[in-house]
C-alpha cells in the first residue's frame, strides 16, 4: 500500500466518522446536542477536505480546478444524495412509504446521472 493511500485512507475514516456523529447529533432530538452536532460535522467536513487535498498533494496531481462541469457536478451530486436521503426518512420516519420509495430512487437516478456527465458517453 503506497504512502498516500494510506494517509488518505486514514484522514477518511476519521473525517467520515466525525462528519457521521455530527450529524447524528444534530438530527437526533432525544440527544440534544444541535450545536455540537454542527461543529463536529463542520470539523468531520474539513477533515474530509484536507485528506482530499493532502492525497493529491502527495500522488502530484494538479490542483482541483474549479470549472462550470465541477461546480454542476458536485451541486448534482448534492441534489442527488438529499433526494436520496429524503426518500429514505419519509419511509423510515415518517411512515410514507410509497412517495419515500418514489422520491429514493429518483435520487439514485440522480446519483446514476453523474456517471455521464462526468466520464461522458462513448
Amino acid at each position: 500500500m503506497k504512502k498516500s493511500a494510506f494517509v488518505a485512507m486514514i484522514l477518511g475514516t476519521i473525517g467520515g466518522i466525525l462528519f457521521a456523529l455530527g450529524m447524528c447529533m444534530v438530527l437526533i432530538p432525544e440527544w440534544n446536542a444541535f450545536q455540537p452536532g454542527v461543529v463536529m460535522g463542520a470539523v468531520g467536513a474539513a477533515v474530509l477536505l484536507v485528506m482530499v487535498l493532502v492525497w493529491r498533494k502527495m500522488e502530484n496531481k494538479a490542483p482541483v480546478r474549479l470549472s462550470g462541469k465541477t461546480i454542476g457536478a458536485t451541486l448534482i451530486g448534492i441534489a442527488g444524495a438529499l433526494l436520496l436521503g429524503v426518500g429514505m426518512c419519509l419511509t423510515m420516519v415518517w411512515n410514507n412509504m410509497i412517495v419515500g420509495i418514489i422520491v429514493g430512487i429518483v435520487g439514485i437516478v440522480v446519483l446514476l446521472c453523474l456517471i455521464p456527465f462526468i466520464k461522458g458517453l462513448k
